[in-house]
């Protein structure tokens, strides 16, 4: 019995799709989906149609694509309704979300908790002397400007960083009153620490990637791996002591059609992974 992980499926790209459809079962597994299964409510209809048949259960949590509102959606369901209604679907085919209870690994003598996260992301991966009003702005110099600003609608919050910090503040709650005794396994779709945005284009990017907020949780709670994706960048990082997992599928461009999908799930337990030196920052 195995917990893999993968991220950004990006299923309105038709290799993906295909990738998806010929992904072997593994009747016996478990699946983290961490965030970017798609655009749209058929997107994720036909992830977790595939992918329940496939695994033993799937573990879901939001991408900021999974929350785009795209022009000819303007009437549908838009921001937190958006999301809610994302989460009312996954339960439907019994996909655990962030607004269900934590739940144990199931294999024997386990000690680890699921602990699906939703905390968005509010312009502070940024250098200490870029304000957070001018933080587009200083990245819109660099040519790079977040499809999110047009399609990411944030209703009924202000913006998307004050979403964002009710997100953080409901979610640091939740881990506060944990029992003692069990290691987490947080996974989020946005990396939890500047430190693991690593970009090879755009590096200013790096705005909408996450929030300072989270910076320290693998420290102030019992974390043994932290999962993650948005980066397109996969990678396996030990910091601070703990593991963390960048866990990409990816656009087109970003993976091998001859390896396919199974190629590219990341074992997470019981995680026996070989890293490589030059991977593991101090």
């Amino acid at each position: 019995m195995k917990l893999y992980a993968v991220s950004d499926l990006h299923l309105a790209n038709k290799a993906n799709r295909q990738a998806l459809e010929a992904l072997p079962p593994h009747p016996e597994d478990w699946l983290i989906l961490a965030g970017d299964i798609g655009e749209t409510e058929f997107h994720l209809h036909y992830a977790l149609s595939i992918l329940t048949r496939r695994f033993n259960r799937l573990v879901w949590v939001p991408g900021n694509h999974d929350l785009w509102t795209l022009p000819l959606e303007r009437f549908s369901p838009r921001g937190e309704a958006k999301y809610r209604r994302q989460v009312s679907i996954c339960r439907d085919y019994g996909v655990l979300t962030p607004e269900d209870p934590y739940v144990l690994w199931p294999a024997k003598k386990s000690q680890f908790l699921l602990v699906p996260l939703f905390t968005l992301y509010d312009y502070s991966f940024r250098p200490d002397d870029v304000t957070k009003e001018n933080a587009v702005a200083w990245a819109a110099e660099s040519g790079v400007l977040c499809t999110d600003e047009e399609l990411l609608i944030p209703e009924p919050y202000d913006s998307i960083p004050a979403w964002c910090e009710q997100r953080c503040l409901y979610t640091e709650e939740r881990l506060k009153n944990l029992s003692p005794g069990v290691s987490l396994i947080l996974i989020n779709h946005f990396p939890m620490h500047r430190n693991l945005v690593r970009l090879r284009h755009f590096r200013r990017f790096s705005i909408w990637c996450g929030t300072r907020f989270t910076e320290d949780w693998h420290l102030r709670f019992p974390v043994s791996v932290v999962v993650y994706g948005h980066i397109h960048n996969r990678s396996t990082t030990f910091f601070d002591g703990v593991r963390f997992e960048e866990v990409s599928f990816g656009y087109p461009r970003d993976w091998d059609e001859a390896q396919g999908l199974k190629f590219y799930l990341r074992e997470i337990l019981p995680g026996n992974i070989q890293v490589d030196e030059a991977q593991i920052s101090r």
